[in-house]
């Protein structure tokens, strides 16, 4: 059965967790959501499996998966998965993906996962290093080997009942998903920046634009913080709740350059296509 996976990723996680579940899966087709953001009207695949794959935002879904989701029609697909990756909690994003869909197609998801990967949003998690986090991802990866074998197997799971992740979303995640947009204001760049542009480059949604040598946001965010991970020398820094300065930065390990600019349109998308019988 031909499945597309359609991805959103900021530091890589979801990727690597899509890459995997393509690999597995076979007759599988990686699809970027960000560029779907510039189109119109319903997102129809061709295929009879479809799966949805990012990260957790504040216990919710980031905004522009959200706003695909209500867009995903799926007359003629047999099968519908979706994984969130995350930090710490968030099971309740899965949550508010099958109230997306049922109120979009009458059906919710067939199986729904959550997989725990390194936290990365350094206000709130000092990103894991070294052993620690090589113990995460191969923890992840034995999750994700798993989940590929229930997917295949047509299994149908239903999102975890999760109290406390519910609780959050509905007391934080409108506050979140209301202000996303314009948080980016809060990023400042340091007198350290060498113009690289690598930080424009590697937004999903070509939020940066490089004006006399320096990162200006444009205030369509979607607070993934890629700027701020990938800049080489740590100009970038977030002034929100605790700060990131001095609290790491994190790429998973597998991630290039070349995966971000085919998510935000300015690559070949074809490159990240999987395809294995």
């Amino acid at each position: 059965m031909k499945t597309v996976i359609y991805y959103f990723t900021g530091t890589g996680n979801s990727l690597a967790a899509a890459k995997t579940i393509a690999a597995d899966l076979g007759d599988c087709e990686l699809v970027p959501i960000a560029p779907l953001a510039d189109t119109t009207g319903d997102i129809v695949p061709s295929a009879g499996r479809v799966g949805i794959v990012c990260p957790v935002y504040d216990t919710g879904l980031p905004v522009i998966v959200a706003g695909f989701a209500g867009r995903l029609g799926l007359v003629g697909t047999r099968y519908v998965f979706a994984i969130v990756t995350l930090g710490g909690t968030g099971v309740s994003a899965l949550h508010q993906l099958n109230h997306i869909l049922k109120e979009k197609n009458g059906r919710t998801l067939d199986a729904a996962f959550a997989v725990k990967m390194p936290g990365n949003f350094p206000p709130v998690h000092r990103p894991p290093e070294g052993k620690e986090r090589d113990a995460i991802l191969a923890s992840a990866d034995e999750c994700l080997k798993e989940i590929a074998g229930r997917i295949k197997k047509g299994e149908h799971v239903p999102p975890g009942f999760a109290p406390f992740s519910s609780f959050m979303y509905f007391a934080t995640y409108r506050f979140f998903a209301g202000a996303v947009h314009t948080g980016d204001k809060d990023f400042s760049v340091a007198d350290t920046c060498t113009s690289c542009g690598t930080c424009a480059m590697v937004c999903p949604v070509n939020n940066i634009k490089m004006e006399e040598g320096r990162p200006a946001w444009q205030h369509h965010c979607e607070f993934c913080c890629a700027c701020l991970h990938f800049c080489p020398v740590e100009a970038i820094d977030l002034h929100s709740m605790r700060g990131t300065k001095g609290r790491g930065r994190y790429r998973h390990p597998a991630l290039k350059l070349e995966d971000m600019k085919v998510q935000n349109g300015r690559s070949d998308p074809g490159v990240s296509a999987i395809n294995k019988t």
